[in-house]
């Protein structure tokens, strides 16, 4: 090729300058782009940190100070690096990204010398990392930039927004909201303990992601039980303990879930005690939850579960009839704007659904979602015998059958009587209000018609129990006393 010129000769110079231009350039252009689209707190928790390496032989490395900021980048931003480093390096060199011990560990190993790549710009962040993709069993690290919700760990249905208060959970949900405002408090660990289907993992994700919006600078690490385990258990395989210990004490705020699960697992025990103190030690907090209080998780190591009491624990209790009701219009309007249906449902539906379904949240919308899916823009127009018909074979799905006779033992026993006094003529308030109780129960418990309802009842009529059955709901309505005494008969029923 003939040059024509100076203009040519400078021109044919220029390209030559750029083709040799040092990756701290390249990179300095790239964190440019990266600051304006990702925002100053994103860009400034993780991709600034990080330091860029380069070796004699052109290979260049972003290394990263942990294998969480490295799972971030590559979650977040890593696609989008690879983009803006290819169209500022007209030598496309390849740029890989490592945490600092992995990076160290090859360094090692290859003998092959890196250096510092020296940023000539203000804005130039040190280096990052790109390692292997994500492992699904990795800390959910909650990011303000993080692209999906699911890959974190969280669901993003569960917010303090769809989150329905009530005196079964009030305190632990005005604890989770003071912890979610990063308000200065004075307990910690948290432990919120309930059994299954009461609420908990709702309460602990909303909690995260209220924390992550009130301070997206700080990180929150939530996580259940279960991955702490299998990702502890495979740190120790690869001889990574010392990262996985890193990453989880670098959190401002760790959210664990289910720890019961650990119970009995010793060495994975003394690695949650140990992060525990490390964290509480450092100004950390840490939540947790169960399902039930520490004294009662006896195979769990005598240590951990004294410093699981020493913080605040705080119990869930089963959701009354009103929290019930709560939940399920709550339910309702959100299936209703997501499908685009009449929100309104039949009450003695809703009333069925909240006296069937008392053990678990979870139980109750599962019912719920059942009839909307069979029934869809119809579910405000059906009746209580087409719920009841759709539902019959998940109701009777491994229940215990309940009797009139289980029925009436178990009351007279709750309220103190001989089962006698319920099938007797006496008409005073204190074996009336049972009787009827018994007789309400009995009409929603079993498939026995109201006169043969009456008939075990001393030999009373239809009209006598369809009286007892709509003076309980009467009652019902204000009494909480009551449907306190008919849940706990219920339970004790259903085993």
């Amino acid at each position: 090729m003939t040059m024509k010129g100076g203009v040519a000769s400078q021109d044919f110079s220029a390209a030559i300058a750029t083709a040799c231009e040092p990756a701290a350039v390249v990179w300095s252009k790239v964190c440019v782009a990266l600051k304006r689209e990702l925002g100053d707190a994103a860009f400034g928790s993780w991709i600034a940190p990080a330091m860029l390496r380069e070796a004699a032989t052109g290979d260049v490395v972003l290394v990263t100070s942990t294998g969480i900021a490295r799972d971030w980048i590559r979650r977040s931003a890593w696609r989008r690096i690879g983009e803006l480093w290819a169209a500022n390096d007209p030598t496309a060199r390849r740029l890989e990204l490592k945490s600092r011990l992995e990076y160290e560990a090859a360094q090692a190993g290859s003998g092959v010398a890196y250096v510092e790549a020296a940023p000539k710009s203000a804005v130039a962040a040190e280096p990052i990392e790109i390692a292997l993709p994500v492992s699904s069993d990795a800390p959910a690290i909650v990011a303000p930039a993080a692209k999906s919700p699911r890959t974190q760990g969280l669901q993003e249905r569960f917010t303090f927004e769809n989150f329905v208060p009530g005196p079964a959970n009030e305190f632990a949900h005005a604890v989770a909201r003071r912890i979610a405002n990063w308000a200065d408090g004075h307990f910690n660990p948290v432990l919120f303990h309930g059994p299954y289907g009461f609420g908990k993992t709702h309460l602990l994700n909303a909690l995260a992601w209220e924390a992550m919006r009130n301070a997206p600078e700080k990180r929150v690490v939530y996580l259940t039980a279960e991955r702490f385990l299998s990702t502890f258990v495979r740190a120790v395989m690869d001889r990574q303990t010392a990262a996985f210990k890193e990453e989880l004490r670098a959190a401002d705020l760790l959210i664990i879930d289910d720890v019961h699960f650990i119970a009995g697992k010793q060495s994975t025990q003394e690695e949650l005690f140990h992060t525990l103190t490390a964290l509480v030690g450092e100004g950390g907090r840490v939540v947790f939850s169960a399902d039930r209080p520490p004294a009662a998780m006896t195979e769990m190591d005598a240590h951990l579960r004294s410093h699981l009491s020493a913080g605040l624990v705080c119990g869930l209790e089963p959701a009354d009839r009103n929290l019930r009701l709560g939940i399920l219009e709550r339910k309702i309007q959100t299936l209703s704007a997501a499908q685009g249906f009449d929100p309104t449902v039949r009450p003695e539906v809703l009333q069925f659904l909240a006296d069937r379904f008392t053990d678990s949240v979870r139980e109750l919308e599962g019912a719920l979602n059942t009839l909307s899916a069979r029934a869809g823009e119809g579910l405000s127009r059906m009746t209580l015998d087409e719920v009841q018909a759709i539902l019959r074979p998940h109701l009777r799905s491994g229940e215990k059958r309940i009797t009139i006779d289980d029925i009436q033992k178990a009351t007279a026993d709750h309220y103190g009587m001989k089962q006698a006094d319920l099938l007797s003529e006496r008409r005073n308030r204190a074996v009336a209000r049972p009787r009827q109780a018994a007789m309400w129960l009995a009409k929603q418990l079993t498939t026995r018609s109201l006169p043969d309802i009456g008939r075990r009842f001393g030999g009373r009529d239809h009209t006598t129990v369809l009286h007892a059955v709509r003076r309980i709901e009467a009652l019902r309505v204000e009494d909480n006393a009551l449907n306190q005494d008919l849940e706990t008969i219920t339970r004790k029923l259903r085993g």
